[in-house]
């Protein structure tokens, strides 16, 4: 097909990129490299790919311009990941959350039904569970409650495919991915700054007492869904949920870390923080009966996995 990722230098996207590439997909990518995190890491992940496809540098917020890449790329699928993330930083600038994550993907939706493309899929976030106890989380479970910007944004995203789906008649399906980790992470995510700080002999920050857990997913799991998700041929509009279905606590997580890194960590610990859930657990049944997803990496082989890339990156200028 010819797919349009959005995000597209970012971790998740930029490993899907190189994943689309090799299946033989054309593609384009749209990416603001804004400076939430170092732009040069960004143009960094792409450096593989960049001879192999289009980059359009722009913007999501601005209508007009996404609308001239739409009829420039022409995609007859989107696979969507730019956004905003991160709960804190949602609760400190809640209006840039809105505009990039509510507001971009309504200007996606609506360039795509122009321009003809037929898929559309959306990154949403195990974030939408709020601070739900049936567990693990079902795509069946009633939400009606979120408990931070990024999630409610991540909701908002979910609800305006199904009205493109249910008015226009595109294909969508919402993907909600599952504290994802690997190779590239984002440097603010806990696998991957706690290991710098670990490796560093810097304090670490735990906030709360370790307890929380985490259904933490490895990159390539998380690519076999996306990949199967733009071969769906199901109902018109659909929830999955993408992760690894067991979970980690926090404190068994920097116990895994200094395993790999062979160092131990020195642990600050603050209050819980506003907006971060206490639990978050996938219940895949249903991406494995229609997705036919199947993850096969346990955080006991993802972390040495990370770690792994993790050292012999982190001394690259």
């Amino acid at each position: 097909m010819n797919l349009l990722v959005t995000g597209g230098a970012g971790f998740i996207g930029s490993h899907f990129v190189e994943s689309a590439l090799a299946d033989g997909h054309a593609v384009s990518v749209i990416d603001c490299f804004n400076d939430f995190y170092s732009p040069e890491v960004k143009r960094r992940n792409l450096q593989n790919s960049l001879s192999h496809i289009q980059l359009f540098e722009c913007d999501i917020r601005d209508s007009e311009t996404t609308n001239r890449v739409f009829q420039e790329a022409k995609p007859e699928a989107v696979v969507h990941f730019a956004a905003r993330a991160g709960v804190r930083p949602s609760i400190r600038d809640p209006r840039l959350y809105i505009d990039t994550n509510i507001t971009g993907t309504f200007n996606l939706l609506d360039a795509a039904r122009s321009s003809g493309s037929s898929r559309f899929i959306f990154a949403s976030s195990s974030s939408v569970y709020g601070t739900l106890k049936t567990a693990p989380f079902s795509e069946s479970l009633c939400l009606n409650q979120t408990i931070s910007p990024y999630a409610a944004t991540k909701l908002a995203g979910e609800q305006l495919c199904s009205n493109f789906s249910h008015l226009y008649g595109m294909q969508c399906v919402a993907l909600r991915f599952f504290t994802v980790y690997g190779p590239r992470q984002r440097p603010d995510l806990a696998i991957h700054s706690f290991s710098k700080a670990i490796y560093e002999g810097c304090p670490i920050q735990q906030f709360g007492d370790g307890s929380t857990r985490r259904d933490y997913t490895y990159i390539d799991d998380i690519l076999q869904g996306i990949t199967a998700a733009l071969q769906y041929k199901g109902a018109p509009y659909d929830v999955f949920n993408l992760g690894e279905s067991q979970t980690t606590t926090l404190r068994d997580l920097i116990a895994q870390l200094e395993k790999a890194l062979g160092k131990s960590a020195k642990i600050e610990i603050l209050p819980e923080q506003p907006g971060d859930v206490p639990l978050t657990y996938a219940d895949i049944s249903k991406s494995r009966q229609l997705l036919g997803y199947n993850p096969c990496t346990p955080i006991s082989e993802g972390i040495p996995r990370f770690v792994d890339w993790f050292l012999k990156t982190h001394s690259r200028p």
